[in-house]
């Protein structure tokens, strides 16, 4: 089946016959924290069948979205990124995401995984333009870089050599942290600039019913 497009000249059709076909988003939702291996990118993408993953790739390719790059260390391997191009969908991307966030449950909150954990945190936290912190976040085995500065989050795997703060936890004990209440303990580890960490939970827009029924969640797991 060849690739279906709009036809039209439409920007948004355009787009759309761009990142519009199942599973596109989330390939460059991925790519956005980092340069990945088709096996890695084929996990964090989640569900995917290998052949239509091959292809989104091969069309994101096309249109100019995402690259290839072949490296020799730690050993050969051939790693697919995101290209200037691409990188201009993320802030559509997180809008798109924000707006999501009203079709969201609670239980979809609590099935986060680890590896979605930064993303999530960009989708949440809107910083003003006068704040710069450099934020390390570790959780489940992941771990990333979060640089905070001129009001957007630029993301990327591993720990920082330099960090302001540093967060370490099941997603929803970071989330929470966020979110809940300074004084509820949930198992969250924090380490660093205090007063960034206050900062950040002014930072968080999220939909009132969902920040509410996260807190209720919170709460009963602290007690439980």
């Amino acid at each position: 089946m060849g690739r279906r497009e709009y036809g039209q000249a439409c920007s948004l059709a355009r787009a759309l016959d761009a990142v519009g076909e199942r599973w596109a988003l989330l390939i460059v939702r991925e790519l956005a924290l980092g340069p990945l291996r088709f096996s890695d990118l084929d996990r964090a993408v989640g569900g995917a069948p290998t052949d239509v993953l091959t292809k989104r790739l091969r069309d994101l390719e096309a249109s100019g979205i995402v690259e290839r790059r072949e490296v020799d260390r730690p050993a050969p391997a051939v790693l697919y990124e995101l290209t200037e191009l691409g990188r201009g969908v993320e802030r559509p991307m997180l809008e798109l995401a924000r707006w999501g966030m009203g079709l969201q449950t609670v239980e979809d909150v609590a099935g986060l995984g680890s590896a979605s954990l930064a993303g999530a945190l960009r989708v949440i936290l809107q910083p003003p333009p006068d704040f710069d912190l450099t934020l390390a976040l570790r959780s489940g085995g992941e771990a990333f870089e979060l640089r905070f500065s001129g009001g957007w989050i630029e993301v990327s795997r591993g720990l920082p050599v330099r960090t302001d703060l540093t967060i370490a936890g099941e997603p929803m004990q970071v989330i929470g942290t966020l979110v809940a209440d300074p004084e509820l303990d949930l198992g969250a580890q924090v380490e660093g600039d205090r007063a960034a960490l206050e900062a950040l939970r002014g930072m968080v827009e999220v939909p009132h019913r969902l920040r509410e029924e996260a807190v209720q969640t919170l709460r009963a797991a602290a007690k439980a």
